[in-house]
């Protein structure tokens, strides 16, 4: 028996978490059985573990988490063995399917990936997702020809989970970087990143009738969206490059095509659930190699089983700054 994170439904339909001891039996059907050792905690999540589950889930009782790392402890796919240090992310895992708010996991083989050398699985997820899709909006800029000692980049939402690892990795490669910020108090946090410049929220959150400003940022990691995205569109030095990542602000977009049309704006769409898996290894392989491992602890903020449920209700509510380590063995 080892514990669980179980959401459950009552008469009414809304679901509720409770820590459960279950059974490996009780586990979906998979490839691989993962003992679990962290979690972490990112904005779908707190949907998960809402009353209504935020729209994403489906069946209930439901174990969340849509990341974990642990060790194989038993496998049906010559890829694994058991001892091998793995680290999930995306798939809908958390969300269709059983997820890390459990001592272990069954998923299939195609789901994972090894552990990168350099990383321990608490270091992977203090990375997970966010830190993941950071990377990956990271890569895409780079693809686009961004490259050091062209003007600062930017990053909204910056101490937020995506934010913190954009910001860290960025300036460890030598960027110059603008964070974004509704929290005042987080500007020495930010700069502790990397962050040379602190951007207040208000400056940017509201969209203007012209559709293009002074040409101010070399790139952007985005991820609030909405009017914020619209705004700095209209800023964007001539053919740089915004990767898209969030919708924190709002799914709408109030924008002009001008910027796009009049220099040659690129809005980059970021998806880190369905990467392809040699995607995956680049992205885990950049991170092991070019996120500043004291900047990562630094993010940190641990966390137990029991802790989630309000947790959960923080990050939607934008109440959690850096990078929630989940060990659901404590």
């Amino acid at each position: 028996m080892f514990k669980a994170l179980m959401m459950e439904q009552d008469a009414e339909g809304l679901a509720s978490a409770t820590i459960r001891e279950i059974g490996t039996a009780d586990l979906p059907e998979g490839d691989v059985t993962v003992a679990v050792e962290y979690s972490t905690v990112n904005y779908k999540d707190g949907l998960c573990l809402s009353p209504k589950g935020g729209g994403l889930v489906r069946t209930y009782p439901h174990v969340g988490g849509i990341d974990f790392a642990g060790t194989v402890e038993a496998s049906e796919d010559a890829r694994f063995a058991p001892g091998d240090k793995v680290v999930l992310t995306g798939w809908r895992v958390g969300e269709v399917h059983w997820g890390g708010y459990a001592q272990k996991a069954r998923v299939k083989a195609d789901w994972l990936v090894p552990l990168p050398e350099g990383l321990d699985t608490r270091q992977a997820m203090a990375v997970g997702t966010a830190g993941f899709t950071a990377m990956l909006a990271v890569m895409a800029l780079e693809d686009h020809g961004l490259v050091p000692g062209r003007g600062p980049v930017l990053v909204t939402g910056a101490a937020g989970g995506v934010g913190s690892v954009a910001t860290a990795t960025l300036a460890a490669l030598g960027y110059e970087v603008a964070g974004v910020t509704g929290r005042p108090e987080q500007a020495e946090y930010l700069r502790a990143l990397g962050a040379s410049q602190i951007v207040a929220r208000e400056d940017l959150n509201e969209t203007v009738k012209r559709p293009l400003e002074r040409e101010t940022w070399a790139g952007c990691v985005d991820a609030v969206g909405g009017d914020m995205l619209a705004r700095v569109l209209g800023q964007m030095q001539y053919g740089a490059s915004v990767a898209a990542v969030g919708l924190a602000g709002g799914a709408h977009l109030p924008a002009s095509v001008v910027p796009f049309l009049l220099r040659g704006v690129n809005l980059l769409g970021i998806d880190s659930v369905m990467q392809p898996y040699e995607a995956r290894l680049r992205a885990w392989q950049r991170i092991a190699s070019d996120l500043p491992l004291d900047k990562l602890e630094a993010m940190i903020v641990p966390a137990v089983l029991a802790d989630l449920p309000k947790l959960g209700a923080d990050i939607l509510a934008g109440q959690v700054k850096g990078r929630v380590v989940v060990d659901v063995n404590a």
